[in-house]
């Protein structure tokens, strides 16, 4: 791949806290967003019985291998995250009212959080991580959950779990085992560290 540490890393993901994440991080970043069909993707897999921690590898696979397709010279990073509980997997709230039944779902009891990153170059996989989160969520009574999402309006929305941890978010836990950025839906430490094998940030 020529001069690809002068090329910024493609991000496969509309999601501003994953380019926020990266930026911060001293990544030059471009943002375009794949076109894949995810609910699709994953109702086909779970069909299949497939274990939560693939689904999302197959997810960031299917997101990164769309956008390589189109920019076959440059790295590009596609991105999932899943949400466990009790063999049940959660998809995104698309309102107020699911956002509540997931959060009243979750009150009272731990979930694992799933984040995988996949990595394309030259069209095809060059690097892939996964990693996870046990998340304790503290017993949430209806009107914290109404006030919270009051609080949070669409952004509850964007992620799986309806939270934010580096905002409002915070309050919804009692303990948390894992890594914060995999919470935040990157597992960006690894990320990095290939991206500093590449060139693309410095060592």
């Amino acid at each position: 791949m020529p001069n690809i540490a002068d090329q910024p890393l493609i991000l496969a993901s509309a999601s501003a806290t994953r380019k926020k994440m990266l930026i911060n991080a001293g990544v030059k970043v471009e943002v375009v967003p794949a076109a894949v069909d995810e609910e699709a993707i994953k109702e086909s897999l779970l069909a299949e019985t497939v274990q939560p921690r693939d689904i999302a590898d197959s997810l960031a696979d299917a997101k990164a291998r769309s956008v390589s397709l189109m920019y076959p010279d440059r790295l590009v990073l596609g991105a999932d995250q899943i949400l466990e509980q009790d063999a049940e997997i959660f998809s995104k709230a698309t309102n107020r009212k699911t956002a509540a039944a997931t959060l009243g779902a979750l009150s009272g009891k731990s979930h694992q959080l799933i984040s995988a990153a996949v990595i394309y170059g030259e069209g095809r996989p060059v690097w892939r991580g996964v990693t996870s989160a046990t998340m304790s969520v503290r017993d949430l009574s209806d009107g914290f959950i109404n006030q919270y999402l009051e609080a949070l309006g669409d952004d509850a929305f964007w992620s799986v779990g309806c939270y934010q941890l580096e905002g409002l978010g915070a309050q919804l836990f009692d303990k948390i085992d894992g890594d914060y950025y995999t919470v935040l839906g990157l597992p960006l430490l690894a990320v990095l560290d290939f991206l500093r094998r590449q060139g693309m940030v410095a060592t």
